[in-house]
């Protein structure tokens, strides 16, 4: 009597990419945010503060990162000492297309204008209460924009699971 060979387990999925990034909150004097509405993926079609993937070939620093994509973005010509690093976010499986490092920046200096309309979308200046009231990713209603109210002039860092199918699980790893 033959036997048959089991069956070969079901192949893992492959690897997500760990993509590196930072967002830069920025406010007016009169203390609303500036939010972009993004055109492109990831976020399109929602309201989030700006930001970019770190140039990782370069050894670009997330401090360097901020400076450039605040220039790049809004024009605003700022210096790493304009910034407060108050977060760092692990996103595992955002939109189950990748995880995210993401270093979060509160920018010192108030920006004076709002900046034109650029590629990647237009801008806004909102109270944090209409923040509240906008179509915004959801890991920014559950942590980042709590995270923001709460620890904008200190540090925290947390991760956030992001697993398709289940409700955003956010662990604080670190509170200074």
């Amino acid at each position: 009597m033959a036997t048959r060979a089991p069956a070969d387990p079901a192949p893992s999925p492959p690897p997500l990419a760990y993509k590196i990034a930072v967002l830069v909150f920025l406010e007016n004097a009169a203390g609303e945010h500036l939010l972009l509405l993004r055109a492109k993926p990831p976020n399109l079609g929602v309201w989030s503060p700006i930001g970019g993937k770190l140039e990782m070939p370069t050894g670009e620093s997330p401090f360097e990162c901020a400076v450039r994509e605040t220039r790049e973005e809004t024009g605003f010509a700022i210096k790493p000492a304009d910034l407060h690093l108050f977060a760092m976010i692990a996103e595992k499986a955002y939109e189950g297309q990748s995880h995210w490092l993401m270093f979060l920046f509160r920018c010192l200096p108030p920006i004076r204008a709002i900046p034109p309309d650029i590629a990647e979308g237009k801008f806004g200046f909102f109270s944090r209460a209409a923040v509240d009231g906008l179509p915004i990713p959801d890991t920014d209603r559950t942590a980042l924009w709590p995270v923001y109210d709460r620890y904008r002039d200190r540090f925290v860092a947390l991760r956030a699971d992001c697993s398709p199918g289940q409700p955003v699980r956010i662990d604080y790893e670190q509170i200074t």
